[in-house]
């Protein structure tokens, strides 16, 4: 089964917490074991897995990311001044895999899945959501 997730971003770097729509997703599949892959269509936005307890740990992703990699110093910022955000999606990368277990993501008590946005606010970003059954 595969799905399409569309998120409107409203941030130029920031996380977007995509666990329930990956979730309902899984549900609507009915697969008891198996695994997902989510994977976001654009070459400026990633996906990650990390703590969603509170917002400090999300802000702390955007502002480490920021520091390793920073706006303007680019060889491709001469196209279209996003230089840092196609290096950032690169070093975090486009998707993630999540097993399936008794018909559940299997992603601990502190794990939630994100869309990365490095090149906002985008009206839409898609993200390709695969359900692999392995009962087979």
């Amino acid at each position: 089964m595969q799905d399409i997730i569309q998120i409107s971003t409203d941030k130029q770097n920031g996380l977007y917490d995509i666990t329930e729509n990956v979730r309902n997703i899984v549900s609507k599949s009915k697969v008891t074991f198996g695994m997902v892959s989510v994977y976001v269509q654009g070459a400026t936005a990633a996906i990650m897995i990390q703590e969603n307890w509170d917002q400090s740990v999300q802000n702390d992703v955007v502002n480490l990311l920021k520091k390793l990699i920073p706006a303007g110093v680019w060889q491709h910022d001469a196209q279209d001044n996003n230089g840092d955000a196609h290096l950032k999606a690169g070093l975090v990368g486009p998707g993630e895999t999540i097993p399936i277990i008794e018909g559940n993501l299997g992603l601990s008590t502190w794990q939630n899945i994100f869309l990365c946005e490095f090149d906002g606010p985008r009206n839409a970003r898609k993200i390709v959501v695969t359900v692999f059954n392995a009962e087979n």
